[in-house]
């Protein structure tokens, strides 16, 4: 027996039009727009008012969000513009702190991922500025120095996770010298001593705030500074394996990475010479990149960027619930322990 054609499929009905309103409701769509724009000021009765918001009920009117922002001069919309977020390992928890925020405060987040194409950039801010946003939130996927883009200063703006050395430009990012002293105070905590730094070679807000906090944590405990403990290397995993004979030649039993793709290259490194995490040499990264963070084995001690409370923060700055002034909110970058640090104790005993 065969099976009867299934029904066809409906085809989607067009949108409801303000005209068909008036029609339901016997008015003029100059009125249908007065009561959605609820325009307190207009000469029409309540019978009307109720008689024009029946007939949009009944047929599932949905008026035009932009037009209505028009015409009442304000948005339930948020902007965020961002350069290469949405590709990142991080992208989505900047996005989802500042979506969640946004929720929270009656608002709905456009997001406009750019890739760091200017003309992009320009179209992305413009259509923020035609929906006439409540305001933007700019943010880059590493942290560093911009540039405002001119086009920013037509609405409220806070920039998140990158900054501007201009006058009342508020901004949301990392506290990079807490990080450095919480990835060595991981160590320190365990009675490390000779601690090896790696850095980057690459000029950044992290390169210099990570070790001015490392240093701190050093001074604090007692300890000298040692510029020969400090190396620099690639910020990727073969740099972390490349600079293994540097970091083995000065004796540590500890390091602290730039990174988390550093860290597992050390990994790579110190396996290769047969030494083991974190029974002769501890490694603490940066990032907490857990695709890379808790699949290593030992499972990498690091510190976490604080992507989700950067998004969150910002829109919050962005609303007025929290009052930078015109300056910047540094949030502080939490360390996360697990299996890759162990007392000096059990580590590998010093060269010669």
């Amino acid at each position: 027996m065969t099976e009867p054609n299934p029904p066809a499929p409906r085809a989607r009905r067009r949108p409801v039009t303000m005209r068909e309103v008036a029609s339901a409701a016997g008015v003029s769509v100059a009125t249908v727009s007065l009561v959605i724009n609820d325009k307190k000021t207009a000469r029409i009765g309540e019978a009307t008012r109720q008689r024009v918001w029946a007939a949009i009920r009944d047929l599932g009117y949905r008026p035009n969000a932009m037009a209505k922002n028009l015409v009442q001069g304000d948005s339930r919309f948020i902007g965020l513009v961002a350069d290469a977020i949405a590709t990142t390992p991080f992208a989505g928890q900047i996005i989802h702190g500042a979506q969640d925020e946004a929720w929270k405060h009656g608002y709905v987040l456009l997001v406009a991922n750019t890739e760091g194409n200017d003309d992009a950039e320009a179209e992305a801010i413009a259509m923020m500025l035609e929906h006439k946003v409540r305001g933007i939130v700019y943010s880059t996927w590493y942290h560093r120095p911009i540039e405002v883009p001119g086009s920013l200063a037509e609405t409220d703006f806070v920039l998140v996770n990158c900054f501007a050395d201009a006058p009342g430009v508020r901004a949301v990012v990392p506290d990079e010298v807490s990080g450095g002293r919480a990835a060595a105070e991981l160590l320190l905590a365990r009675g490390h001593r000779r601690i090896a730094f790696v850095n980057t070679t690459t000029p950044s807000p992290a390169r210099e705030g990570r070790l001015r906090g490392h240093r701190e944590a050093l001074a604090a405990a007692g300890i000298a500074f040692d510029p020969a403990l400090v190396l620099d290397a690639r910020p990727d995993q073969a740099g972390g394996y490349a600079v293994t004979g540097d970091v083995l030649a000065r004796d540590v039993t500890a390091v602290c990475c730039h990174n988390d793709r550093v860290a597992m290259g050390l990994y790579d490194g110190l396996r290769d010479r047969g030494l083991r995490v974190p029974g002769d040499v501890a490694v603490v990264g940066f990032d907490n990149q857990e695709v890379i963070a808790a699949h290593l084995r030992p499972a990498l001690s690091t510190v976490a960027l604080p992507h989700y409370d950067l998004g969150a923060v910002g829109l919050r700055v962005l609303l007025g619930l929290d009052d930078p002034g015109d300056g910047r909110v540094a949030l502080a970058c939490p360390p996360v322990e697990r299996d890759s640090v162990a007392a000096p104790s059990a580590a590998r005993p010093a060269a010669g």
